[in-house]
């Protein structure tokens, strides 16, 4: 067993800077699947949005995340994420974040555009700005005393009051975690455990994220007792890089704010660009906020039976490009594609859950001692749609937040846990089902609860899911855990998550389509499941 004042469970920005928060005074663990820089957090290409230009200001940072949202944010934890977006951005300066300049003058930070942003505002480290956030984070991380990282790690499931029996209370003690280069579950006792396990877009098809998001924390916490909120929106990202030695590489937004153009393949030449169709669809054109122009790439696609459209920037000089998209140069150019000369083949894929689990702004969930933070939250700020690089500033606001927070609890008593059982389960007689399962799960999850949805198509899902969980329960009680089944096992909840959600609105809203309900609803209501 292992003790610690505070267990974070994910390695993306939000909890490597709760860790570097906390750890003056508190004994932190920081759990990681992987390796550290394996996070999405990592993959984020855009920047950082916050006021920091005076022909900017709050009330514009407001109205626009508002406006994305679709009339679902919740008021509070927008102004709260906003008006603390100068000083998050300030902290990362003061750790000493490379953030791009600008020209002009090289005191002031440059800031770009994207989609459904009145102003430019995005705090940017040229085209790789989570990448350099993560590398700066990880030097102080791994030099500090009170800070132990935990890497090749997987949480199986979070240590409540219920399994302990201690039924006059709803207080979360910890977690089991797999060690994957061993195979043994180690129990780990907390005084505070942080949910900050990242997205769910694994269990689809095509995706931006990184291998390790299969909705761990949504999961965790569902079983644990906590409410799960607008699991309904999952943005799909409308770039992401078309090619078979590509796995799920995004093509920023800032592509778009700076002027590149979606157009469809030329018809007598389809590895031409031809007619650019965006001011079809929306007045904002290649400016509309995300759901909008994945929407119309997918209308597109599917009309007229394409693989993908094209996203061309080629008409920017060439100097423009290499300064500010050097990684995105580099990656087409490996593959055969010189941005700028040659349009960029890309589709839309599942980005970001606006979703999750239900907390306040202090990041407390319905569980005690047990707080969530990230992708994994559901906060209110994003409403049925995020607006573009708001989420690593959300990580960063509620990375404050949280440890304010627990640096004013008083101390508890830490009570012995149950170490893990593995008295009565066997090895595994073969594993191709859990494969199988992944792949099946991934497929009907793209077809039936994709950009476009139907009640039919939900059905569909559900009754899939429900079968899959049958197998699924039966395999974790019969055999030996392993980093897949855990993986599988969540997955297949959150799709569940994601669907009954999907199922309860009758309407379309935001990232949220459906065929059966076209019209807006005319109140805007969060959709809440309570386990």
């Amino acid at each position: 067993m292992k003790h610690y004042d505070v267990l974070i469970i994910g390695s993306g920005l939000a909890g490597m800077s709760l860790a570097l928060r906390l750890a003056e005074t508190q004994k932190v663990a920081l759990l990681t699947k992987q390796e550290l820089l394996d996070a999405a957090s990592a993959w984020a290409q855009g920047g950082i949005a916050a006021v920091l230009s005076e022909e900017d200001s709050t009330a514009n940072h407001i109205r626009d995340t508002h406006v994305a949202g679709a009339g679902l944010c919740n008021d509070a934890a927008v102004r709260f994420v906003v008006d603390h977006g100068r000083s998050a951005v300030e902290w990362l300066v003061a750790q000493g974040v490379p953030f791009t300049r600008d020209d002009r003058n090289g005191a002031e930070l440059h800031l770009t555009r994207e989609g459904g942003h009145s102003h430019r505002r995005i705090a940017h480290a040229a085209d790789a700005t989570g990448r350099a956030v993560q590398k700066t984070l990880v030097q102080q991380l791994k030099s500090h005393p009170n800070v132990e990282v935990l890497e090749h790690h997987l949480a199986v499931d979070l240590v409540t009051s219920a399994k302990l029996g201690r039924l006059g209370e709803k207080r979360c003690y910890g977690a089991y975690a797999l060690n994957n280069p061993t195979g043994a579950v180690h129990t780990i006792n907390a005084r505070f455990t942080v949910l900050a396990t990242g997205g769910a877009g694994k269990v689809y098809l095509y995706t931006t994220n990184p291998d390790v998001a299969t909705g761990d924390g949504v999961a965790m916490s569902w079983r644990a007792g906590c409410r799960v909120a607008n699991m309904e929106f999952i943005q799909f990202h409308p770039t992401c890089l078309y090619h078979p030695l590509a796995k799920s590489y995004l093509i920023t937004e800032a592509v778009r704010g700076e002027g590149g153009h979606l157009r469809l393949p030329d018809s007598k030449n389809r590895n031409m660009a031809g007619e650019r169709f965006m001011p079809h669809h929306d007045k904002r054109a290649e400016l509309a906020p995300r759901d909008v122009v994945a929407r119309a790439i997918d209308f597109e696609m599917k009309k007229r039976g394409l693989d993908f459209v094209y996203l061309d920037i080629s008409h920017r000089p060439a100097d423009f490009l290499l300064e500010h998209f050097p990684n995105i140069y580099e990656k087409c150019l490996s593959l055969g594609i010189d941005i700028t000369t040659d349009p960029i083949p890309v589709v839309p894929a599942a980005h970001y859950t606006c979703g999750g689990v239900v907390t306040d702004l202090n990041g407390r969930t319905d569980v005690d001692d047990l707080y969530a933070i990230g992708e994994v939250s559901c906060t209110g700020l994003h409403g049925a749609n995020r607006l573009a690089s708001n989420s690593l500033l959300e990580c960063l606001v509620f990375s404050e937040a949280v440890a304010s927070d627990m640096l004013k609890q008083p101390t508890r008593v830490s009570y012995p846990l149950p170490l893990w059982d593995e008295s009565r389960v066997t090895n595994a007689d073969e594993e191709v089902i859990i494969s199988h399962n992944w792949d099946e799960l991934r497929r009907f999850m793209w077809d039936y609860v994709g950009i476009v949805r139907t009640d039919k198509r939900l059905e569909r899902a559900m009754h899939r899911i429900n079968l899959l969980q049958s197998e699924i329960h039966d395999y974790y009680a019969n055999f030996r855990i392993s980093n897949d089944l855990i993986e599988l096992r969540n997955l297949v909840q959150t799709a569940e998550l994601i669907v009954r959600c999907a199922q309860e609105r009758k309407e379309s809203r935001g990232l949220h389509y459906s065929l059966d309900y076209p019209g807006l609803a005319k109140d805007a209501i969060d959709t809440v499941l309570v386990p």
